[in-house]
């Protein structure tokens, strides 16, 4: 058997602030990640995707804290590790690509000085050796000449430069992780199938375990190969991509894969309709019985709002929290 690269167990993150009740963004996650395989992380905002991918490289926001739970990478809890442990672990053997690289690159520095930050921290190059990593990297990328690019700052640079920019960042000491939160977002279609195929590539090359974030499931098909889909902290939803694709089993992920899916009613002429998920997220300092989902849940029985569902292996490779699938 393959040996799990990371192993998040019990996972439970709150946030907290003078006179509120503690939010619980991440409540009671347990997932597994293999070598060299790509993860979707499909939800709404609010449900807990981003403090997810935060968690595992402990750089929660502050007011966050760890309430229960390990995240073993590499057969080490990172919970338990020291700072100066952690650093050398982040960036060198895993990292993360943030939702805006307009915010998270240095304004005033140039983005060749930027990656070779990472370089000099983690790989201890000489200044001939950096110089031609930078170049190798830049290259890798799609940058050709990359010299132009380098010397550039932040401000610039395109939304689809930048976001390269921020891709080699991350992967500049071949990581065996990078997280990607929500990598697309702020893209047009064109430029989300150029970022998706770079991540492709740099997976295929240096076999990195990906773990991409995205409320848009279109992003997933033909790229992950399995996802996990999220609801006000928990994990509702785990399967093979295409298996999800081809039979949603939670009503939550039915309802985001229809979402995906526009359609009209009647002729081109006719008023357009499209599928809506009705009601609001619960808040994430609501602690009552029963399902989160069910009051906007379209298949919802009695026993929902009494009673939390519990996680069901409802077929080969596929766990659901669902009463509909409880035996």
């Amino acid at each position: 058997m393959v040996e799990e690269l990371l192993k998040i167990r019990d996972l439970s993150v709150a946030y907290s602030s003078m006179g509120s009740p503690p939010l619980r963004a991440v409540d009671h996650i347990s997932l597994a990640l293999n070598p060299g395989e790509v993860i979707g992380v499909l939800g709404e905002s609010g449900s807990g995707k981003s403090t997810l991918a935060l968690s595992i490289l402990r750089l929660l926001a502050a007011g966050g804290r760890y309430e229960s739970g390990e995240v073993v990478f590499r057969g080490r809890n990172l919970l338990a590790l020291s700072e100066s442990e952690l650093r050398e672990v982040r960036g060198k053997e895993m990292s993360m690509i943030s939702q805006d690289p307009a915010l998270s690159l240095n304004p005033v520095m140039r983005v060749g000085a930027q990656i070779a930050e990472v370089l000099r921290a983690h790989m201890g190059l000489s200044q001939r050796g950096v110089n031609a990593r930078l170049e190798e990297l830049l290259r890798s990328v799609g940058f050709d000449p990359p010299s132009q690019i380098a010397t550039a700052y932040p401000h610039q640079l395109s939304g689809g430069q930048r976001q390269r920019i921020a891709i080699t960042q991350a992967i500049a000491c071949n990581p065996a992780l990078v997280i990607a939160d929500e990598p697309t977002s702020k893209l047009d279609a064109g430029l989300q199938s150029e970022i998706l195929a770079l991540l492709t590539e740099i997976r295929r090359r240096h076999g990195t375990t990906l773990v991409v974030i995205s409320h848009d499931p279109t992003i997933f098909a033909g790229f992950a190969d399995r996802m996990i889909v999220m609801y006000a902290g928990r994990i509702v939803e785990e399967g093979k991509t295409r298996d999800i694709f081809r039979a949603p089993m939670h009503p939550y992920t039915r309802a985001l894969v229809q979402l995906s899916q526009r359609y009209f009613v009647g002729n081109v002429a006719s008023r357009a309709r499209f599928p809506i998920i009705s009601g609001e997220p619960p808040g994430l300092s609501r602690h009552d019985a029963g399902c989160r989902f069910e009051p906007r849940c379209p298949d919802r029985m009695p026993v929902c709002a009494a009673t939390d569902p519990q996680e069901v292996i409802a077929e080969p490779h596929r766990r659901v929290s669902c009463f509909k699938y409880d035996s």
